[in-house]
């Protein structure tokens, strides 16, 4: 996830002085686990449940987005 930035989500998650940041990347991750795990399992109730977290996950990730662009513009 956004290999432009690595170095500074590595810098971010060492500090871990922005908690917003650190939050928000657990929580992508978390959801990415669930997903995959959930589409090993793929059926028509659980599709729609699948679709709902793929959402929620590319909303987190335009955050991560957001405060990395911030962040990188800080830093200069």
């Amino acid at each position: 996830m956004f290999p432009e930035y690595r170095d500074l989500i590595t810098r971010l998650k060492g500090e871990g002085s922005n908690t917003r940041f650190l939050n928000l990347f657990e929580r992508h991750n978390e959801l990415d686990h669930q997903i995959k795990a959930m589409e090993g399992h793929d059926a028509g109730a659980i599709h729609s449940e699948i679709e709902t977290l793929k959402k929620e996950k590319l909303r987190v990730k335009d955050e991560l987005y957001t405060i990395l662009r911030q962040e990188a513009t800080v830093g200069k």
